[in-house]
């Protein structure tokens, strides 16, 4: 690849699996990760979702990193108004302390979930007009400059914990053009503003201490199998798993030929619209496809979401597009 690699793990839970089953998973796709030569693995911050685990990225993170030995590991991302500046900058400092130069640290805007599991946060949709003022007190605390008098965060403080504004709106480009940091843009399931996002964000960056050029990193959906019908029949899964995600409701699962039905709908025409950006079939076209979209996207490095419902498919298809590709397709 022309840009550098980097990995979505959602520790999706998948039919039949338990939450165990799901980190021990990420544990292992970790391990083999590091010799496939990815740049680091991410955890993003998803609530009240039965298919995602990912729900306290920390945590997470702690355990995979305690289980592995030299990839990086970055929240992607912590929902910040989720949470006070302050807690975060102690979780990730401690990270850094026991991890020193694994650690990223992404940050969003959105809740991570409905309105009643941000109620449940006992958050506000409010909460989120301060996040540009809470990622300044967030940076604050990590560089042992806290903005709050009388306040340092311990662990945290001159840990420098490297930052990155996660969006998929001008919103979060302009931010990080602003603060000058680095810009993560979620093509992979929000891909409308990608190519006007990254535009903006180029053209308005500042330069800052932790960063002297723009640098963009633009996720992608991938699913590779040496047959690509497989690979296509994976995908026509993940779109059933992403209604039931989407549009079930108290433990309601559709049908296979429910969920086709609501695909065939406007409603589930959305589920199309958020795969504009995905990689399916052989590891040559699906590795021919990153490279395309690494253009398209004037990114500097790829995240990629291996979408593939069945396990194995999504263990080798970041076995087969890794940087390392003269793997065996299970990296053994």
């Amino acid at each position: 690849m022309s840009v550098d690699l980097s990995i979505l793990d959602l520790a999706q839970v998948g039919t039949g699996e338990s939450v165990g089953n799901s980190f021990a998973a990420s544990v292992d796709m970790a391990r083999r990760a590091e010799g496939w030569g990815y740049r680091r693995i991410w955890y993003a911050e998803h609530h009240n979702m039965s298919s995602i685990a990912s729900a306290a990225p920390a945590v997470l993170i702690a355990h995979v990193a305690a289980n592995t030995e030299s990839i990086r590991l970055g929240a992607g991302g912590v929902m910040l108004p989720n949470h006070s500046p302050l807690a975060i900058a102690e979780q990730f400092g401690t990270l850094a302390e026991l991890h020193p130069g694994r650690i990223d640290l992404g940050l969003g805007r959105a809740p991570g979930g409905d309105q009643q599991t941000f109620s449940a946060l006992r958050r506000t949709m409010a909460s989120a007009d301060s996040f540009p003022s809470d990622v300044l007190e967030l940076q604050g605390y990590l560089r042992g400059q806290s903005r709050v008098e009388g306040v340092d965060a311990t662990p945290g403080a001159g840990t420098n914990v490297p930052l990155y504004i996660l969006g998929s709106s001008l919103f979060g480009a302009q931010l990080a053009a602003t603060l000058g940091l680095p810009y993560a843009f979620a093509s992979h399931f929000a891909p409308q503003a990608l190519e006007e996002a990254v535009a903006l964000y180029r053209r308005e960056f500042q330069p800052s201490d932790q960063l002297e050029a723009p640098y963009v990193i633009a996720g992608v959906c991938v699913i590779a199998d040496d047959d690509a019908s497989v690979a296509h029949e994976q995908l026509r899964l993940a779109k059933r798993h992403r209604v039931n995600a989407l549009f079930g409701r108290n433990g309601r699962r559709f049908t296979d030929e429910e969920a086709d039905m609501i695909l065939d709908m406007p409603q589930g025409r959305q589920i199309d619209s958020m795969m504009t950006y995905a990689g399916v079939g052989t590891p040559t076209e699906v590795h021919h496809y990153l490279e395309w979209f690494a253009g398209h996207a004037d990114a500097d490095e790829l995240i990629v979401a291996s979408i593939a419902p069945d396990r194995e498919i999504w263990r080798n298809t970041l076995a087969h597009i890794a940087p390392a590709r003269s793997l065996s397709p299970a990296g053994d």
